[in-house]
């Protein structure tokens, strides 16, 4: 994955570079360039974050007070006296132009609600609406609004009309199961739930209401479950305390919404982790920390203009979907996509972006590797003309990606690799429009941050040595903790114990000789099958329901296939005495991990073991088995109360084939 490119692979021409929005914000602060500006934005964070709300187009009263240092790096504040509404950010404009493009994967299945958008004017209307029927159902600031929602209009509207109100939003797409679904919202505890009726995904109409209606058994605190008609036949099935979206707004006419101004740290969004070793971690975003954050990387990374059409392929379950949101705050208009990315055809997103004339075509680093397996071309098939930047995420964007972009795609695009988190809400490390493309390279650290690559004693490494990814200052989007969480004691374990004085991300990268970053893959047992992030436990949740399995233990295996470089899921089971893996349990196996979750954590891969390695204190070592499947050195075996078991992997005949039963 290491850049040996002699030369860039793209650089801005330079009336591109000086008319950016970069360009015009260095002219702004007195600043020469990224790297300058960088130095700038980390050695004063005051005088930066400040010239980025005032240039930047932040609406509310900032206060004196910018940044307040602290003893310990979580505890640093700022904003401390500002006072803002995110929706009425997100809600600048109130006008005839469109501010969302909506199209399905089969646009022209029931067209009246897979080929729309809805312009400014009536996007504020139906947030004023939804923000009176949140009041009706006596809805107070700081209550949980919960979307298990397509991306599609309506969850952007409940999400604005949730943030003008001082709810709180949370959201995960309707392909997970109902265990996905409460092990999430059950934490959070949401009074009010909105759903689907059904969705598209690879030309199969998948029917939600039996699913909503089972997860509102189990979620104690739902008081009411609106219905969102999309796929469906428009009803509320058997659920309990349901009503139609109409129906709930059928007393609320149209009318503007109104914008409380509440606190920098108001919370805005509760988005969830993996899920790696127990129930998903509830992440509390605030709300200005996430919309400074958002506009930097936006305007500045990405070069983001008013009137742009902004597009990310994403469900509501991602991060990439609250980053999607913020792009309102630009004056942009955002191009939503539901459904398969190849459906009916591998060229699906290319028609989309010729059709909506997107200027910012957001995609992973997957995607673009299927693109060069199939052999499309959408250069020379597609008007790509209107799109200006590509950004890439999910996973490591290797140098053949790089090449695929400029060589089939198109070669006058901004390729911006970027990398963060749901952790943060946004990118640690991102693109720079004013400067030179390398193949395998994220180009910058990300502004106002203190990004730096340190071995396991937290000091600095230098270009070309691997390490791990921190950052050494704070910054406004830091979480404000975790759900649930009273004394912050599981926040500061999860990002700053490992390296006292920094934020860990767990990414292992390394800076190059041009200044930017190489990112190696994460440093943990996240599974990245696709692109798409899954934790293990989630997967042993299922699997625990299956009578013949006594134990089982989940690792993504890297492999070679038709798409690309990918990740496979791979799962080892112990199964009761006397009883063998068959074609029939594992079938039956994946498809309670279908049901249960989604399709993506479904294992290519599945065997038998007689038994599993575990730590003394009894945890057992997915890293451990991990490493072995790949023929490398285990670490620390010393630590493995019966390293015997490890041999048990080596070598396993499941691993033989593409599939195993």
């Amino acid at each position: 994955m290491e850049s040996r490119a002699l030369e860039p692979i793209w650089s801005p021409p330079p009336d591109r570079a000086a008319t950016t929005n970069l360009a015009r914000f260095c002219e702004a602060v007195g600043r020469h360039d990224y790297q300058d500006l960088h130095r700038w934005s980390v050695a004063d964070p005051g005088s930066f974050w400040r010239a980025a709300w005032e240039n930047l187009g932040v609406v509310g009263e900032p206060g004196e007070t910018v940044f307040v240092p602290a003893d310990e790096l979580p505890d640093a504040r700022f904003f401390p006296e500002a006072r803002l509404n995110v929706a009425e950010n997100l809600l600048g404009r109130d006008d005839d132009t469109p501010a969302l493009v909506f199209r399905g994967e089969d646009p022209d299945l029931r067209p009246e609600v897979t080929r729309r958008q809805m312009t400014w004017y009536e996007l504020r209307l139906l947030v004023g609406r939804i923000q009176e029927a949140f009041r009706a159902d006596g809805l107070r600031p700081g209550d949980v609004v919960a979307a298990w929602l397509p991306n599609i209009p309506e969850t952007y509207a409940v999400m604005l009309a949730a943030a003008a109100s001082g709810l709180v939003f949370t959201s995960t797409s309707p392909d997970f199961g109902v265990d996905g679904a409460v092990d999430r919202f059950g934490q959070t505890r949401p009074r009010i739930l909105f759903g689907c009726d059904a969705y598209a995904y690879a030309g199969r109409i998948h029917d939600r209401l039996g699913v909503l209606a089972e997860a509102r058994r189990r979620l104690d605190s739902v008081e009411r479950v609106v219905v969102v008609p999309f796929l469906g036949d428009g009803g509320t099935g058997e659920i309990a305390d349901a009503v139609s979206l109409e129906d709930w707004l059928a007393g609320h006419g149209p009318r503007q919404p109104d914008f409380e101004r509440f606190p920098f740290d108001h919370p805005w969004y509760v988005l969830y982790s993996s899920g790696t070793t127990g129930k998903p971690k509830c992440i509390v975003h605030r709300a200005g920390g996430v919309l400074l954050k958002h506009l930097v990387e936006h305007q500045l990374h990405c070069d983001v203009r008013p009137g742009d059409r902004v597009f990310y392929f994403t469900t509501a379950g991602w991060m990439m979907w609250n980053w999607l949101a913020s792009g309102l705050a630009s004056d942009a208009t955002l191009v939503l996509y539901d459904g398969s990315p190849f459906h009916p055809d591998a060229a699906r997103l290319f028609d989309l972006a010729a059709d909506t004339r997107i200027t910012l075509f957001g995609t992973s680093a997957k995607f673009i590797e299927a693109v060069a397996k199939r052999g499309l071309r959408p250069a020379t098939t597609h008007d790509l003309s209107s799109v200006r930047t590509i950004t890439s995420t999910g996973s490591p964007l290797v140098a053949e990606g790089f090449e695929t972009v400029y060589r089939d795609i198109s070669p006058d695009v901004h390729l911006a690799s970027i990398s963060g988190g749901t952790d943060l809400c946004g990118c640690l490390v991102a693109g720079d429009p004013t400067s030179p493309v390398w193949p395998g390279e994220i180009q910058r650290p990300g502004l106002g941050l203190d990004i730096d690559v340190v071995d396991d004693e937290g000091r600095s490494l230098p270009p070309g040595r691997r390490g791990e990814l921190v950052c050494r200052n704070p910054f406004p989007s830091m979480p404000l903790g975790f759900w649930g969480d009273p004394d912050g004691s599981r926040y500061r374990a999860a990002y700053f114990e490992r390296f006292p004085g920094m934020w860990h991300q767990g990414d292992f990268a390394e800076w190059t000789e041009h200044g930017g970053i190489i990112i190696h893959g994460r440093s943990d047992a996240t599974l990245n099958p696709g692109g798409v992030r899954i934790g293990t436990a989630e997967i042993y949740r299922q699997v625990d329901k299956v009578p013949e399995v006594l134990e089982a233990i989940v690792v993504g295996q890297d492999v070679e296939s038709d798409a690309g470089r990918d990740v496979r899921i791979v799962l080892f089971v112990v199964l009761r005495d006397g009883v063998e893996l068959t074609d029939e349990l594992a079938q039956r196996i994946r498809r309670t991990i279908r049901d249960g979750c989604t399709p993506r954590h479904v294992p290519a891969v599945i065997g038998q073991v007689p038994d599993i390695p575990r730590t003394r204190s009894g945890k057992i070592v997915e890293l451990a088995v991990r490493e072995v499947i790949h023929g490398r050195p285990v670490k620390n075996v010393e630590a493995l109360a019966n390293p015997e078991a490890l041999e048990y992997f080596r070598d396993h005949p499941a691993l033989a084939g593409d599939a195993g039963p």
